[in-house]
Order: C-alpha cells, then structure tokens, then sequence
C-alpha cells in the first residue's frame, strides 16, 4: 500500500473515532470544516468540556481510548489521553494500552506507543474537578506499576514476533536500556530481547543494545 493511500485511511479512521467521542459528549461536527482539518476541530471543541467534567460516563471510555490510539499526532492525543486518566484513572487507561500493545493491529500498536507517552503525565488536584474535597482521591485509580511491568513485557513479545522493523523500533527503542528496570521476572526475557537486538542488522536496534549492555556493567 502505497504511503499516501495508507495516511489517507489513517486520518479517516481517526475522524471516526473523533466523531463518535464528539456523538457522546453532545459537541455539534462542524461537516464544513475541510476534511483535512475536521477531525481536529472536533478534537479542540472537546478539549475543555472533557477536563471540565468531575466525571464522565463509562460508554466514552473506549471511545476516548480509541481515539487516542488513532490521533496521528503524538502531541495532540494528550486531548483524548489527558481527561481519560483524570476521570478513569491512570491504572485503566495504561491497562487498555497494554492490551492495544498486545492484540492490535501494527496501526493501533504504533498508536499505542504514542499514546503511552502521554499517559504518564502527572495529575494534580487543581486541573481537574475529579478531585475531591482537599485534592484527594482513591490512590488504587492511579497504581500501575504492575501495569508498567506488563508493557515492558508486551514490548518485548512484539520485537520478537513483528517483521516490521518500524514496528521493531517502536517497542524497542522506547524501553528502558537500565536493567534494574526490569522485574526479575523479565530478565529472561530481556536477555533473549539484547541478544536478538546485539545481532540485528539495523543499526539503532544494536545501538540501544550496546546501551543495555553498558547499562548492565
């Protein structure tokens, strides 16, 4: 498939997305608006009313979570990211990144990784009304280590088992080269991952190897 044909079903795929978080939150689509510029006008319109809400219905949270994994734009699905954490917690939303990671197709994986980034951005109390009285809420909403521990590993299966080397670089040049990172539990994983990655012939892949192993001295 050709790069343009492939962008352009892309974009598609990601005003869907918009449209339907638009159909939720009652935000009117703007249709004449150019095509190139709708889904983003439609994304900007719910940018405030998605923040400004102390909560949000449990039917927006896929749509929300699908329309940051197709945002094309890796500083603008913070729109999508940002209020899904503060209304669903951080815990949720990194759960169903894992799970995009691990079954999606290689367009959702990449936009997965993008999403990913955006989800550790730290909360506070005074930017959303999704706090309580004093700035507090249950802490269990935002634990994820055990989470984080689950990507590392997913991305690891997907370097091992994707042909893509775009793909490849994603999962791979993101992790951590530090192996202290890693619970004991991955550590054979992580092996394997440094030895397949040591022989590649992609020169970035090697080039993170080379990292994890000065990291490991």
């Amino acid at each position: 498939m050709a790069e343009d044909e492939q962008n352009d079903m892309e974009a598609c795929s990601f005003l869907m997305r918009v449209t339907e978080v638009a159909r939720l939150l009652g935000v009117e689509d703007v249709e004449t608006k150019p095509e190139e510029r709708r889904a983003r006008h439609l994304a900007h319109a719910m940018r405030k009313p998605l923040l400004e809400r102390a909560g949000l219905p449990e039917e927006l949270f896929a749509p929300l979570m699908a329309a940051a994994v197709y945002d094309p734009d890796p500083s603008f699905c913070r729109w999508f990211v940002e209020p899904a954490l503060y209304a669903f917690g951080r815990r949720r939303v990194l759960s169903a990144l894992v799970d995009c990671l691990r079954t999606g197709t290689d367009a959702e994986r990449a936009g997965a990784v993008r999403a990913w980034y955006c989800a550790h951005l730290p909360l506070r109390a005074d930017r959303s009304p999704a706090y309580g009285p004093g700035g507090v809420r249950d802490p269990a909403l935002d634990e994820s280590q055990d989470i984080k521990d689950a990507w590392l590993e997913a991305s690891m299966r997907v370097f091992a088992e994707t042909t893509d080397l775009r793909m490849r670089h994603r999962v791979l040049l993101g992790l951590p080269t530090s192996h202290e990172a890693y619970p004991p539990r991955l550590h054979e994983l992580l092996e394997s991952t440094l030895a397949s990655a040591q022989t590649h012939p992609d020169k970035h892949i090697r080039r993170w190897a080379a990292a994890a192993d000065h990291d490991e001295v």
